[in-house]
Protein backbone atom coordinates (compact mmCIF):
# COMPACT_ATOMS: atom_id res chain seq x y z
CA UNK A 1 0.00 0.00 0.00
CA UNK A 2 1.08 3.60 -0.57
CA UNK A 3 2.63 5.39 2.43
CA UNK A 4 0.13 7.51 4.35
CA UNK A 5 1.15 11.11 5.14
CA UNK A 6 0.83 11.81 8.87
CA UNK A 7 -0.25 15.37 9.63
CA UNK A 8 0.23 17.75 12.53
CA UNK A 9 -3.38 18.74 13.33
CA UNK A 10 -2.36 22.19 14.56
CA UNK A 11 -1.02 23.33 11.19
CA UNK A 12 -1.84 20.44 8.80
CA UNK A 13 1.82 20.08 7.88
CA UNK A 14 3.13 16.61 7.06
CA UNK A 15 5.26 15.19 9.87
CA UNK A 16 6.23 11.94 8.18
CA UNK A 17 4.67 9.11 6.24
CA UNK A 18 3.86 5.60 7.43
CA UNK A 19 3.65 2.38 5.44
CA UNK A 20 0.26 0.80 6.06
CA UNK A 21 -0.19 -2.93 6.51
CA UNK A 22 -2.41 -4.79 4.08
CA UNK A 23 -4.01 -8.15 4.86
CA UNK A 24 -1.03 -10.15 3.61
CA UNK A 25 1.44 -8.27 5.81
CA UNK A 26 -0.97 -8.49 8.72
CA UNK A 27 -1.21 -12.26 8.32
CA UNK A 28 2.57 -12.56 8.27
CA UNK A 29 2.86 -10.45 11.43
CA UNK A 30 0.29 -12.62 13.22
CA UNK A 31 2.15 -15.76 12.16
CA UNK A 32 5.43 -14.31 13.45
CA UNK A 33 3.73 -13.42 16.74
CA UNK A 34 2.44 -16.97 17.09
CA UNK A 35 5.92 -18.40 16.50
CA UNK A 36 7.48 -15.92 18.94
CA UNK A 37 4.89 -16.94 21.50
CA UNK A 38 6.36 -20.43 21.77
CA UNK A 39 9.51 -18.98 23.29
CA UNK A 40 7.87 -16.08 25.14
CA UNK A 41 5.48 -18.27 27.11
CA UNK A 42 8.47 -20.35 28.20
CA UNK A 43 10.37 -17.37 29.63
CA UNK A 44 10.41 -17.71 33.40
CA UNK A 45 8.08 -15.37 35.29
CA UNK A 46 11.10 -13.71 36.92
CA UNK A 47 12.73 -12.99 33.56
CA UNK A 48 9.47 -11.80 32.02
CA UNK A 49 9.03 -9.46 34.97
CA UNK A 50 12.60 -8.22 34.55
CA UNK A 51 12.05 -7.45 30.86
CA UNK A 52 8.85 -5.53 31.58
CA UNK A 53 10.61 -3.54 34.31
CA UNK A 54 13.35 -2.70 31.82
CA UNK A 55 10.71 -1.70 29.26
CA UNK A 56 9.28 0.65 31.89
CA UNK A 57 12.72 2.14 32.54
CA UNK A 58 13.36 2.70 28.83
CA UNK A 59 9.98 4.39 28.37
CA UNK A 60 10.82 6.58 31.36
CA UNK A 61 14.03 7.64 29.66
CA UNK A 62 12.05 8.76 26.60
CA UNK A 63 9.14 10.61 28.25
CA UNK A 64 9.91 13.93 26.60
CA UNK A 65 10.44 12.39 23.17
CA UNK A 66 7.15 10.50 23.36
CA UNK A 67 5.32 13.57 24.65
CA UNK A 68 6.61 15.81 21.87
CA UNK A 69 5.66 13.15 19.33
CA UNK A 70 2.12 13.00 20.73
CA UNK A 71 1.79 16.78 20.64
CA UNK A 72 2.85 16.84 17.00
CA UNK A 73 0.74 13.88 15.89
CA UNK A 74 -2.38 14.15 18.07
CA UNK A 75 -2.57 17.81 19.05
CA UNK A 76 -2.46 17.13 22.78
CA UNK A 77 -1.12 19.73 25.18
CA UNK A 78 2.43 19.08 26.30
CA UNK A 79 1.38 18.66 29.95
CA UNK A 80 -1.18 16.00 29.03
CA UNK A 81 1.23 14.25 26.69
CA UNK A 82 3.92 14.05 29.38
CA UNK A 83 1.39 12.52 31.76
CA UNK A 84 0.31 10.02 29.10
CA UNK A 85 3.88 8.89 28.43
CA UNK A 86 4.47 8.61 32.17
CA UNK A 87 1.33 6.52 32.49
CA UNK A 88 2.73 3.98 30.01
CA UNK A 89 5.88 3.79 32.11
CA UNK A 90 3.86 3.32 35.31
CA UNK A 91 1.51 0.72 33.84
CA UNK A 92 4.48 -1.33 32.65
CA UNK A 93 6.06 -1.07 36.09
CA UNK A 94 2.80 -2.19 37.72
CA UNK A 95 2.28 -5.21 35.47
CA UNK A 96 5.92 -6.23 35.76
CA UNK A 97 4.89 -7.58 39.15
CA UNK A 98 2.12 -9.73 37.70
CA UNK A 99 4.12 -12.69 36.29
CA UNK A 100 5.38 -13.69 39.72
CA UNK A 101 1.94 -13.28 41.32
CA UNK A 102 0.15 -15.62 38.90
CA UNK A 103 0.11 -19.01 40.58
CA UNK A 104 -2.28 -21.90 40.25
CA UNK A 105 -4.66 -23.22 42.89
CA UNK A 106 -5.41 -26.54 44.46
CA UNK A 107 -9.17 -26.96 44.82
CA UNK A 108 -10.50 -29.75 47.05
CA UNK A 109 -13.15 -31.83 45.27
CA UNK A 110 -14.86 -35.11 46.04
CA UNK A 111 -12.40 -37.92 45.50
CA UNK A 112 -9.24 -35.86 45.11
CA UNK A 113 -7.80 -32.48 44.23
CA UNK A 114 -8.17 -30.35 41.10
CA UNK A 115 -5.20 -28.19 40.15
CA UNK A 116 -5.52 -25.03 38.07
CA UNK A 117 -2.81 -23.38 35.98
CA UNK A 118 -2.59 -19.97 34.34
CA UNK A 119 -1.62 -20.30 30.69
CA UNK A 120 -1.20 -17.63 27.99
CA UNK A 121 -3.93 -17.37 25.38
CA UNK A 122 -1.46 -16.82 22.53
CA UNK A 123 -1.62 -13.82 20.21
CA UNK A 124 -3.62 -10.84 21.49
CA UNK A 125 -4.82 -8.18 19.03
CA UNK A 126 -5.21 -4.66 20.43
CA UNK A 127 -7.04 -1.89 18.55
CA UNK A 128 -6.34 1.62 19.86
CA UNK A 129 -8.36 4.82 19.21
CA UNK A 130 -7.04 8.20 18.10
CA UNK A 131 -7.99 10.27 21.14
CA UNK A 132 -5.82 8.73 23.87
CA UNK A 133 -3.20 6.74 21.97
CA UNK A 134 -0.45 6.04 24.49
CA UNK A 135 -2.30 5.12 27.70
CA UNK A 136 -4.91 2.93 25.99
CA UNK A 137 -2.14 1.11 24.14
CA UNK A 138 -0.32 0.51 27.42
CA UNK A 139 -3.46 -0.65 29.21
CA UNK A 140 -3.74 -3.34 26.53
CA UNK A 141 -0.22 -4.52 25.82
CA UNK A 142 1.28 -4.42 29.34
CA UNK A 143 -1.03 -7.01 30.96
CA UNK A 144 -1.06 -9.12 27.80
CA UNK A 145 2.74 -9.32 27.74
CA UNK A 146 2.90 -9.92 31.48
CA UNK A 147 0.63 -12.95 31.09
CA UNK A 148 2.96 -14.46 28.50
CA UNK A 149 0.99 -13.53 25.38
CA UNK A 150 2.41 -11.94 22.28
CA UNK A 151 0.81 -8.74 21.00
CA UNK A 152 -0.12 -7.27 17.64
CA UNK A 153 -1.33 -3.70 18.10
CA UNK A 154 -3.15 -1.54 15.56
CA UNK A 155 -2.97 2.18 16.36
CA UNK A 156 -5.51 4.61 14.99
CA UNK A 157 -4.71 5.26 11.34
CA UNK A 158 -4.06 8.99 11.78
CA UNK A 159 -2.22 8.84 15.13
CA UNK A 160 0.22 5.91 14.94
CA UNK A 161 3.53 7.54 15.81
CA UNK A 162 3.78 7.01 19.57
CA UNK A 163 2.66 3.39 19.25
CA UNK A 164 5.31 2.77 16.61
CA UNK A 165 7.93 4.32 18.88
CA UNK A 166 6.78 2.24 21.85
CA UNK A 167 7.25 -0.87 19.75
CA UNK A 168 10.82 0.21 19.02
CA UNK A 169 11.47 0.95 22.69
CA UNK A 170 10.24 -2.52 23.61
CA UNK A 171 12.94 -4.01 21.40
CA UNK A 172 15.53 -1.67 22.88
CA UNK A 173 14.48 -2.87 26.33
CA UNK A 174 15.19 -6.46 25.33
CA UNK A 175 11.81 -7.89 24.36
CA UNK A 176 12.34 -10.75 21.90
CA UNK A 177 11.67 -10.04 18.24
CA UNK A 178 7.99 -10.24 17.22
CA UNK A 179 6.67 -10.49 20.79
CA UNK A 180 5.26 -6.94 20.54
CA UNK A 181 4.48 -5.68 17.03
CA UNK A 182 2.78 -2.46 15.97
CA UNK A 183 0.79 -2.70 12.72
CA UNK A 184 -0.36 0.66 11.35
CA UNK A 185 -3.19 0.34 8.88
CA UNK A 186 -6.86 0.72 8.15
CA UNK A 187 -9.27 -0.62 10.76
CA UNK A 188 -11.27 -2.49 8.15
CA UNK A 189 -8.13 -4.32 7.05
CA UNK A 190 -5.76 -4.76 10.00
CA UNK A 191 -8.22 -4.47 12.87
CA UNK A 192 -10.81 -6.68 11.24
CA UNK A 193 -8.16 -9.29 10.49
CA UNK A 194 -7.54 -9.56 14.23
CA UNK A 195 -11.19 -10.59 14.46
CA UNK A 196 -11.22 -13.10 11.61
CA UNK A 197 -7.75 -14.65 11.85
CA UNK A 198 -7.81 -17.89 13.80
CA UNK A 199 -4.32 -17.27 15.15
CA UNK A 200 -5.46 -14.27 17.20
CA UNK A 201 -6.99 -15.61 20.41
CA UNK A 202 -8.19 -12.39 22.00
CA UNK A 203 -9.15 -8.92 20.76
CA UNK A 204 -9.11 -5.75 22.86
CA UNK A 205 -10.97 -2.86 21.23
CA UNK A 206 -11.65 0.71 22.30
CA UNK A 207 -13.99 2.67 20.05
CA UNK A 208 -17.56 3.07 18.91
CA UNK A 209 -20.44 0.96 20.16
CA UNK A 210 -21.51 -0.01 16.64
CA UNK A 211 -18.04 -1.30 15.75
CA UNK A 212 -17.78 -3.02 19.11
CA UNK A 213 -20.96 -4.96 18.36
CA UNK A 214 -19.52 -6.08 15.02
CA UNK A 215 -16.27 -7.15 16.67
CA UNK A 216 -18.10 -9.07 19.39
CA UNK A 217 -20.20 -10.89 16.80
CA UNK A 218 -17.14 -11.66 14.68
CA UNK A 219 -15.20 -13.01 17.64
CA UNK A 220 -18.17 -15.16 18.67
CA UNK A 221 -17.81 -17.17 15.46
CA UNK A 222 -14.50 -18.51 16.80
CA UNK A 223 -15.41 -18.36 20.49
CA UNK A 224 -12.61 -15.79 20.68
CA UNK A 225 -12.23 -13.76 23.85
CA UNK A 226 -12.91 -10.05 23.53
CA UNK A 227 -12.59 -6.98 25.75
CA UNK A 228 -14.53 -3.89 24.67
CA UNK A 229 -14.48 -0.29 25.89
CA UNK A 230 -17.21 1.46 23.94
CA UNK A 231 -18.86 4.83 23.54
CA UNK A 232 -17.66 8.17 24.90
Amino acid sequence: MSPLPILNPSNEETITSVDLFDQERTDRAIERAAKAGVGWRSVTPADRARLLRQFSVVVGEHIEELAQLEVANSGHTIANARWEAGNVRDVLAYYSGAPERHVGKQIPVAGGVDITFYEPLGVVGIIVPWNFPMPIAGWGFAPALAAGNTVVLKPATLTPLTAIRLGQLGLEAGLPEDVFQVLPGDGGVVGWRFVTHGGVRKVCFTGSTDMGKRIMAGCADQVKRVTLELGG
